[in-house]
């Protein structure tokens, strides 16, 4: 049996909203990107599957509204739980994740022999969720604008119209492919999470894993020191400490709650 502590890491919330986001996404790129592509063969199909183009484009509409919603309701509990002072400003991007992403480049040439350590969020993790951010908000406005165009041309100039198809078209082909190959790659087929990262999913990840991925974070629950926890890991320069995943058998009670 083994004796491997887990930490709670993602609240159900959390973990829920995650579920969510993923089912809507991967509905609306199945409904959104054949309409894009609708003169290949492979689309007419796909198209077909979900009963036709109209019955399609109100599937694509109907989880549009649904990520909308969620998209509000994910901001509302940030800002609530920010004014309740009861949580980290965990995802805010910070001058370290930029000296981090220098560093880990420098780490990878061989010119450093150390990793950064990183806190709750790495950079790459805080650059993926305020692109996801940034990407849902031009999705969001861009769609209501495509749903209820003629609403919209009422007070604003009617090229925005076309403007907000272009804009709809092409950033949910980014966000598919920063998906299909930047999200996939790090929580799928990245070695130090593969087969899957089931963080997420469970809401728990190894102490192993996280004196790893996560030893600022760590440090600060435990109350120790970097230099216990390093001395503890062999070092985390040499990136040595094995990963752990799936359910855990304990959870740690030094987790706290944070935004993001």
């Amino acid at each position: 049996m083994s004796s491997e502590i887990y930490i709670k890491r993602f609240n159900d919330r959390q973990r829920f909203e995650h579920a969510l986001n993923l089912v809507v996404f991967v509905t609306l790129c199945a409904t959104g990107l054949p309409q894009k592509f609708y003169q290949s063969g492979w689309a007419q199909t796909m198209l077909d599957v979900f009963g036709g183009v109209d019955r399609a484009r109100w599937i694509h509409r109907a989880c549009g509204v649904t990520m909308a919603v969620a998209t509000v309701a994910h901001f509302g509990f940030a800002l609530a739980a920010i004014a309740s002072r009861k949580v980290r400003l965990a995802m805010i991007p910070s001058r370290k994740d930029f000296t981090d992403a220098i560093d880990t480049l420098k780490y990878y040439m061989g010119l450093n022999d150390k990793h950064p350590l990183y806190d709750r969020f790495e950079y790459k993790q805080k650059f993926e969720y305020w692109g996801v951010v940034m990407g849902s908000l031009i999705m969001i406005g861009s769609g209501f604008m495509l749903f209820f165009p003629t609403v919209f041309a009422r007070f604003l100039p009617g090229e925005v119209i076309p403007a907000a198809k272009m804009a709809h078209s092409n950033e949910g082909l980014m966000a598919f492919l920063v998906i299909a190959i930047w999200h996939m790659f790090n929580s799928v087929l990245a070695p130090e999470v593969f087969p899957m990262d089931t963080a997420i999913f469970t809401g728990k990840i190894s102490r192993t894993r996280m004196l790893h991925e996560h030893p600022l974070e760590l440090a600060r629950l435990e109350n120790k020191s970097m230099e216990q926890l390093l001395a503890e890991g062999h070092g985390h320069g040499g990136h040595g400490a094995p990963h752990g995943t799936g359910e855990g058998k304990a959870d740690s009670p030094h987790a706290r709650r944070n935004v993001g």
